[in-house]
């Protein structure tokens, strides 16, 4: 069979193919995302027609009500927040994808994983294109799970990184990370977006053809997605992504996408000398510090999948000295604020035109749920008339443009989290009253004040 290599044109967000570069991607409307790269071409056989099926083993459809299933139990990895976000734990044949920042602690989490599951007798295979066999053993031995029964390879050259994995057959393989690796005939470097997809390819037959479940550590870019042909991601099994910030220890695992679970959930760890720590009471290590009767701080309920977090919402208003004022937002969407500022001007008709508003979410958070409006526009009323918004007081509530507070779903988990930890008033749109009084049968001496728009928060901040 002839082998012909040319080069084309690929998009490197979805991999569209195209002989000759554009400016802009007819698939996925990208910009200057198109890059060269060299391909083989493999003409037909001789006496093959290109409609005939090549002899060999033909695939048969099959009913759906002859399909019979089998329910695999998952397996679990000793870390409770990275089982809540893969939905219960690992299934076996699934290809996931990790990706985040470089130092967030991506490799880290998965040596955590392998050195338990191996120490629990499971077969487990670290393959590292980064690191030699010394490198690893030095970053295992800070961590307290250190196994020594896990198994160490470090290469890049897939073909061989296949004979070995079913020579070994093990359990589960970490791949770390697929950037590195590559396939001796695709005539393209390391990383590139035919490497990065023919090698994803190769993975995902390997987990589904032979059953072994593969993570993949994905590098990611200066826009926070993972490097490569965005087609990666739609070919794997779970993308978990880790977030965080370099000036805060804690890290949050989120899942954007899951065959097998929901995506809408959160794993919350601490960095720490001895590797990743889970955090079991988010909320609390949140609000740790955080000072009591100041004005313009109130804290917040927001849902993270099934999970309800607490968090502390900042204002600072001021008199600008300039003619246009400053509108600063970290953590939550400057856009956001500057409606709830319009709607306050427009509705209570206050004179913010004339000051500058900050607008800050404690903790290095980053929130996009529209139920943590209520705090802010309670943050920058306190903050506005210098009154403190009375202690253990919790806020939740979406504001619309006419200034109604609109209700928010999971109510009365948000208010049961409250209760948890200590809070004895909480300040709710008014249509959630009356699903909380149905699903909660004891209040818990929790005060509730149902509010229908914002001319009601006034009234509580003069108490």
């Amino acid at each position: 069979m002839a082998v012909k290599v040319k080069n084309v044109f690929f998009c490197s967000e979805c991999g569209h193919e195209s002989s000759k570069w554009l400016g802009q991607c007819p698939g996925c409307k990208a910009w200057n995302s198109f890059v060269e790269e060299p391909v083989q071409k493999k003409s037909p056989a001789a006496g093959y027609a290109g409609g005939a099926a090549p002899a060999g083993k033909r695939a048969a459809p099959q009913k759906l009500s002859e399909v019979t299933q089998t329910v695999t139990e998952r397996v679990y990895t000793g870390i409770g927040e990275l089982d809540r976000v893969l939905g219960g734990g690992i299934v076996t044949g699934s290809l996931v994808l990790v990706g985040g920042d470089p130092g967030i602690g991506k490799s880290t989490l998965l040596l955590q994983m392998c050195s338990i599951l191996a120490g629990k007798g499971h077969h487990v295979l670290y393959i590292s294109g980064e690191e030699s066999p010394q490198q690893i053993k030095m970053r295992a031995d800070r961590l307290s799970e250190a196994s020594g029964n896990l198994l160490l390879l470090a290469e890049t050259n897939l073909d061989l990184v296949e004979a070995v994995v079913l020579a070994e057959r093990p359990e589960l393989v970490v791949i770390d990370s697929i950037q590195t690796m590559y396939r001796e005939d695709i005539q393209a470097s390391p990383g590139s977006v035919s490497q990065v997809r023919e090698t994803t390819g190769s993975l995902l037959r390997l987990a589904k053809g032979e059953g072994i479940s593969i993570f993949i550590v994905g590098h990611v870019t200066k826009e926070g997605m993972v490097a490569g042909p965005r087609v990666l991601e739609h070919m794997v099994d779970t993308v978990l992504y880790f977030e965080g910030e370099n000036a805060v220890s804690y890290r949050i695992l989120r899942a954007v996408k899951n065959r097998f679970g929901s995506t809408n959930e959160i794993g919350v760890f601490e960095m720490r000398q001895s590797g990743l720590a889970e955090i079991l009471n988010p909320s609390e290590y949140l609000l740790e510090g955080r000072p009591e009767n100041e004005p313009g701080s109130v804290v917040a309920a927001t849902m993270e999948g099934s999970r309800t977090m607490l968090v502390e919402v900042q204002a600072l208003v001021c008199q600008t000295n300039f003619n246009m004022p400053r509108r600063t937002a970290a953590g939550m969407d400057l856009n956001r604020v500057n409606l709830l500022l319009a709607v306050l001007e427009k509705r209570l008709g206050i004179q913010l035109a004339y000051c500058d508003a900050y607008i800050n979410v404690a903790g290095g958070m980053r929130i996009s749920e529209p139920a943590l409006d209520l705090a802010v526009v309670f943050a920058i009323l306190s903050s506005y008339k210098n009154r403190a918004v009375p202690e253990r007081t919790l806020v939740f509530g979406e504001v619309g443009l006419t200034g109604e507070i609109r209700a928010v779903t999971m109510a009365p988990q948000r208010v049961a989290e409250a209760q948890k930890l200590g809070y004895v008033q909480c300040i709710l749109p008014h249509a959630n009253l009356e699903s909380i009084r149905k699903n909660q049968k004891e209040s818990g001496g929790i005060g509730l004040i149902g509010v229908k728009n914002v001319r009601d928060l006034f009234g509580v901040l003069e108490r």
